[in-house]
């Protein structure tokens, strides 16, 4: 009688769980450790992203000076993966290509807990990401899109929302306006509580001319580092003002300093959040898509903004302290502990 009543409770969980679905690139990432002076051959900005194509991503993969480790990626998918461990019930929109890499990422999101069946599938290879990591942590980032960039407007659909409380979405999508609508406007349709990550200052600064309509019409939650803010306010060093401003577009507004914390704008007042310290920076790919993926956990379990941010900062922290993207399992099994109590 234990053991029907446990599974009685167990099926009474599952099917209050909070659903969210996910939209971005789901790339494969080559995470690479590199010296600084390897990024004087590499063209753009240290700690940014820049697509290219496939033969310049080729022909800096054959240049690596170092054994480099693979990984399931993208920035909505880093964040969905990180939500389907800590228990929520998600999915992820975003075109696969078909080769062996499209096998291992929907294997991987699979095992980890996700719904594969509203992946979109293309005709050509998957895309690929090269994280370069130089010895202060920082990432530098070179991803040649493959299949991902082949989603078009007319693969989405309200349908593959309806059955989802939140849509987040990783801001790379804004270099592509059409699709970026499209999707704000099935979400929304859906009625789905939308969440935008603003991806990188690169981003920011190619779609200042659309992103504060689609903030203000679509967004309800956004986040931000202080490059991203900067580049999106034009305010420098003043982070209240810049989450501010922000918030005037979002119900939420989340902008993260590093080490100095993050600051949480909610209901027209500003909170700050402290910092959870790694122990040793390794490596920051994917530290933002997890403090992300800490603060929908909290957000859809409807904890407190200072909670949220903190489940944010405990999963960045952790992250850093890690190659790549993903947390090994002791990790995960010594967060869900702190998560859950």
């Amino acid at each position: 009688m234990a053991v029907f009543f446990d599974l009685l409770k167990f099926c009474f969980h599952q099917m209050q769980k909070r659903k969210i679905i996910g939209v971005g690139s789901p790339v494969v990432d080559t995470i690479a450790l590199v010296p600084n002076d390897f990024l004087d051959t590499v063209s753009g900005s240290k700690g940014g992203m820049l697509l290219v194509d496939g033969p310049e991503l080729d022909a800096l993969l054959a240049t690596l000076p170092a054994d480099s480790a693979q990984a399931p990626g993208g920035s909505a998918g880093n964040t969905l993966f990180a939500l389907a461990r800590m228990g929520a019930s998600t999915a992820l929109i975003g075109k696969l290509g078909n080769c062996s890499k499209a096998q291992f990422y929907m294997d991987q999101f699979r095992t980890h807990g996700g719904d594969v069946s509203v992946f979109k599938h293309g005709s050509i290879p998957n895309g690929h990401c090269l994280s370069l990591v130089t010895p202060d942590g920082e990432r530098t980032m070179r991803t040649h899109l493959g299949a991902a960039m082949t989603l078009t407007p007319e693969d989405i659909n309200t349908a593959d929302f309806e059955a989802y409380d939140f849509a987040h979405l990783e801001g790379y999508l804004l270099f592509n306006e059409a699709l970026m609508r499209a999707v704000l406007e099935a979400a929304k349709s859906a009625g789905c509580t939308i969440s935008l990550d603003l991806a990188s200052f690169e981003v920011v600064q190619a779609t200042k001319s659309i992103l504060p309509e689609l903030l203000d019409q679509y967004v309800d939650i956004v986040f931000a580092n202080e490059e991203e803010a900067s580049a999106f306010t034009g305010i420098k060093d003043d982070y209240t003002a810049m989450t501010q401003a922000l918030h005037s577009l979002c119900d939420v507004a989340a902008v993260k300093i590093g080490v100095k914390g993050s600051l949480i704008a909610f209901e027209r007042k500003v909170h700050t959040v402290d910092p959870v310290l790694a122990t040793k920076v390794i490596d920051t790919t994917a530290a933002g898509d997890l403090w992300a993926a800490g603060f929908l956990y909290g957000w859809i379990e409807n904890r407190s903004i200072h909670e949220c941010g903190h489940l944010g900062s405990l999963l960045g922290a952790a992250v850093v302290q890690e190659q790549g993207s993903t947390l090994p399992d002791a990790v995960w099994t010594e967060l869900l502990q702190t998560i859950n109590s």
